[in-house]
């Protein structure tokens, strides 16, 4: 049985009395432990798959299975609570809370668990989080007086600190130098390798998906092939 599983999903939306079909038929599969790239274009339809696979939204029709769990019809509290304790975020832009300690910030997302642990063990697993992540001088510091790749290597953290069987990455390293870009996508292959995550990272550069293990593309709102990542030419007009 596949880790995650859509079959046949289309997504339209309606505007007025137009009809904006963005998802036409994508039907794929992912496998536990898998590091994936789902590459596309600008208005491909990649930011809307994403959207239903972290449960942020719901298809028009199809189905979508994640851990043999048939999602796609759940209530909108259902979906809620299982973003909560399966599917982590990595956004292109960090989304930190300014004013928060690094530490504050990974904490942040054991307030909504269902075991409500105390304030005490919360902080030390975040501590244990940004220790795994090489920022244990950096917990107490704010957003603003950290560096690009350790903001995101806080929101990293973050999206890990519920122990998600799912990490989506949506374009991840759009705000960081080409260094730094290498190191957070060094950091998801060792992520992936040690902690055994199921890893999708969302992006249009073919530089970031030679990083996956397998790439998935999509176009005009359908799955148009799959490749290993050495088939892939780096593009150098890609790169930041």
């Amino acid at each position: 049985m596949p880790f995650l599983e859509l079959r046949d999903i289309y997504k339209t939306y309606y505007l007025g009395d137009i009809d904006v079909p963005v998802l036409k038929g994508v039907s794929m599969s992912v496998s536990q432990g898998e590091l994936v790239a789902l590459m596309g274009a600008s208005g491909s339809g990649k930011s809307t798959l994403m959207n239903i696979l972290g449960c942020l939204d719901r298809p028009t029709s199809g189905q979508y299975l994640l851990e043999g769990q048939e999602i796609s019809r759940l209530s909108p509290d259902q979906r809620a609570m299982l973003r909560n304790r399966r599917i982590g975020f990595v956004f292109q832009s960090f989304n930190l809370l300014p004013r928060t300690s690094a530490l504050d910030n990974v904490a942040m997302p054991l307030s909504y668990n269902p075991e409500h642990l105390p304030e005490r063990q919360a902080k030390q697993k975040a501590e244990e989080m940004l220790g795994l992540l090489g920022l244990s001088d950096r917990m107490s510091y704010e957003p603003s007086k950290l560096s690009g790749g350790q903001q995101q290597r806080v929101a990293i953290a973050r999206a890990l600190i519920n122990k998600p069987a799912l990490l989506l990455a949506d374009e991840p390293t759009g705000n960081l130098d080409s260094h730094t870009s290498e190191e957070i996508l060094r950091l998801f292959g060792q992520l992936n390798q040690t902690q055994h995550i199921t890893i999708i990272i969302v992006t249009h550069d073919a530089n970031i998906a030679r990083h996956a293990k397998k790439i998935i593309h999509i176009s005009d709102g359908v799955i148009d092939g799959e490749v290993k990542p050495e088939s892939v030419s780096a593009s150098p007009g890609d790169a930041k």
